[in-house]
């Protein structure tokens, strides 16, 4: 019996020596350097908004987002929010919180993203079961189609109410901001301002509802695809040009074919980039 416990933890040892020779991902800081989710989270609990920015479909980012958020919760009070969910459908979305509704009655009347049972329920329901707030902070996808078609102009027209569920107007806007000229670039003959100026009012929508939902009790902590917080530009710009004075964190998710160290594309994306091993599973 002995022996059988011998070979036992000597097997054990094995396997754990072998998965951290291979671990899923790395924490960087924006220099490059390697931190530990530790110290990651000792700036994390010192902001008054942490921008959490992931690949939609990495399993890593919606996993980290999920212990970060609970790891906070132990010592910060915490108000949440999400670029997955859009302005006019936060009154279902605080039944659901509430208990007043359950998740199928949420499908229903809501605009969920396909992967929101995998990927963002987890959350939401956290948020319900510690009776936090969660923030629908994106504009009504309609709206942005609108200002993808004619421009900023097309929001004029709207009504009192459909403006409630927007960046006051007019919405402030700088073309020159690299990470919105690259857009341009990446999108080639496909790309127009038009397309830039819809990006900016999501990104301007989405700051708006954080800072008017902000307490200066609570980290409020928001999930949102990198681009729109990467390079500290997006979101960010938006919440500084209004709130300069805050302690803001900005996290980052980025795939590479190797871990062992942070691409040069990628330094300077936020204070702590996640670099999660390409060959990770996808969501969908």
């Amino acid at each position: 019996m002995k022996k059988y416990f011998l070979l036992l933890i000597t097997a054990l040892s094995v396997t754990l020596i072998g998965a951290q020779d291979k671990p899923a991902y790395t924490i960087y800081n924006s220099k490059g350097k390697k931190v530990s989710y530790k110290k990651m989270m000792k700036s994390v609990s010192a902001s008054n908004i942490v921008m959490f920015g992931e690949l939609h479909n990495n399993p890593i980012s919606h996993w980290l987002q999920y212990e970060v958020t609970k790891d906070l919760s132990k010592t910060k009070k915490l108000t949440l929010g999400a670029e997955m969910f859009e302005a006019d459908n936060q009154t279902v979305l605080n039944q659901y919180l509430k208990g007043e509704i359950d998740g199928k009655a949420l499908d229903t009347l809501a605009r969920l993203w396909p992967n929101y049972k995998t990927d963002y329920a987890p959350l939401v329901d956290f948020a319900a079961k510690n009776q936090l707030e969660f923030i629908a902070t994106n504009i009504p996808r309609k709206y942005a189609s609108l200002v993808f078609k004619t421009g900023f102009d097309a929001l004029n027209d709207l009504s009192e109410e459909e403006k409630s569920w927007i960046a006051p107007l007019p919405i402030p806007f700088n073309s020159e901001l690299p990470t919105y000229k690259n857009i341009l670039k990446m999108m080639g003959e496909h790309g127009s301002p038009e397309l830039v100026m819809a990006q900016a009012t999501k990104d301007a929508t989405m700051a708006h509802f954080i800072l008017k939902n902000y307490d200066e009790n609570a980290v409020f902590i928001h999930y949102n695809g990198a681009y729109h917080s990467d390079f500290y530009e997006g979101i960010l710009w938006y919440l500084k040009k209004q709130k300069p004075d805050l302690n803001y964190t900005t996290i980052t998710t980025v795939s590479q074919a190797d871990i062992t160290k942070l691409s040069e594309e990628h330094l300077n994306k936020a204070d702590f980039i996640i670099c999660v091993d390409e060959d990770m599973t996808t969501t969908y």
